[in-house]
């Protein structure tokens, strides 16, 4: 069974007598600084001067300034830049200012799994990880809920690494919801191969494999969208509130039994196999040296994947199509971005 811990383990006198220091005020950037703001923690923001998100920051009542400068000024360092921009921003920023006692804090394990970032020994190292997008935990904090969070302790100096980062957990709102104890490897391994093989590289190849399937044997692409992508979210929506069985038990007999024979087809062994393969490409390095490779290259691979990507028949069907359902809210991405920069925080 897993450990998991709420607001009755936690002190959060410990993170309130601290100063804070994060670094990024991206996605999950500005929910940690506001809702730690919010629960009595002394913090700061650690930006760049041309950061475009400094006046978001300054305007939200928080005080602003160099990753360097806040790095000096904290006890607890919460790094919370792109996983590709940490190792450099480290060793120039924060790494000088990490005296002894401090506090090294990530919401992903990558670095310090892949030995891209080697903490000194006589601080605490720990990690809190929202199981959210930041604005999804800002906003339920403000509800007065939370959302789940992992919890995990690379390196406890002072002894008291574990009540610090619960201390930190409640005060961000995710110990209202549980904070899961794990390990830095676990997280990172786990967290990337779900992203890879089942949330983002699984779900959208079986998409588009679908939707080619039926389109390439003549049928509307409008009709292959809705059945290969619109309703999707009806089904994530039900598996994501009871789970497989309450999903099954929502739809009618045949597409149960559609879900029974035709999911071991598309799912087979060799699909299992591959499955395999990719994690221990994780587990053994490849695939961060691969990725951390091609972003120091200036991601020529990557921008040009993200280009022919976007412009795939099923994303220029499915946004005439969504522009017809105002009740989607539909949203559109500037062309700018295909150009790739970072953009899980600013620093």
């Amino acid at each position: 069974m897993a450990t998991i811990y709420y607001d009755d383990a936690a002190d959060l006198a410990l993170i309130q007598s601290k100063n804070v220091a994060i670094i990024g005020y991206g996605s999950q950037g500005h929910a940690h600084a506001l809702n730690l703001r919010d629960s009595g923690v002394n913090v700061r923001v650690g930006l760049h001067e041309g950061s475009r998100s400094r006046r978001t920051a300054e305007s939200a009542g928080l005080v602003v300034g160099s990753a360097a400068d806040v790095s000096g000024w904290a006890d607890v360092v919460m790094v919370l830049v792109p996983d590709t921009s940490q190792a450099a921003l480290y060793r120039e920023a924060i790494a000088p200012h990490l005296t002894p006692g401090k506090t090294l804090m990530f919401a992903h394990g990558f670095n310090v799994r892949f030995g891209t970032i080697r903490p000194p020994a006589n601080i605490d190292v720990t990690m809190i990880a929202p199981k959210s997008p930041g604005h999804r935990l800002r906003e339920l904090y403000v509800q007065g809920a939370g959302v789940p969070a992992l919890l995990a302790v690379h390196q406890d100096a002072t002894g008291h690494a574990k009540a610090q980062a619960l201390s930190y957990a409640r005060a961000l709102g995710v110990a209202r919801a549980g904070v899961i104890e794990t390990t830095f490897a676990e997280e990172t391994e786990t967290d990337l191969f779900g992203e890879q093989a089942v949330l983002c590289g699984g779900v959208t190849a079986l998409i588009k494999a679908g939707f080619e399937t039926l389109v390439d044997a003549g049928y509307q692409p409008e009709i292959a969208y809705f059945e290969c992508l619109n309703e999707l979210k009806l089904i994530v929506d039900l598996i994501y509130q009871g789970g497989l069985t309450y999903m099954r038990y929502s739809v009618s007999d045949t597409a149960e039994h559609g879900d029974y024979t035709g999911g071991p087809r598309i799912v087979t062994e060799e699909t299992r196999q591959t499955m395999r393969r990719m994690l221990e490409e994780i587990r053994n390095g490849t695939y961060a040296r691969s990725w951390l490779d091609e972003d120091a290259a200036g991601r020529p691979w990557f921008n040009a994947t993200r280009q022919a990507e976007r412009d795939h028949v099923i994303e220029r069907v499915g946004a005439g199509l969504r522009a017809m359902m105002p009740f989607l809210a539909p949203v559109t991405i500037p062309d700018e971005t295909a150009v790739a920069v970072p953009r899980e925080a600013e620093v």
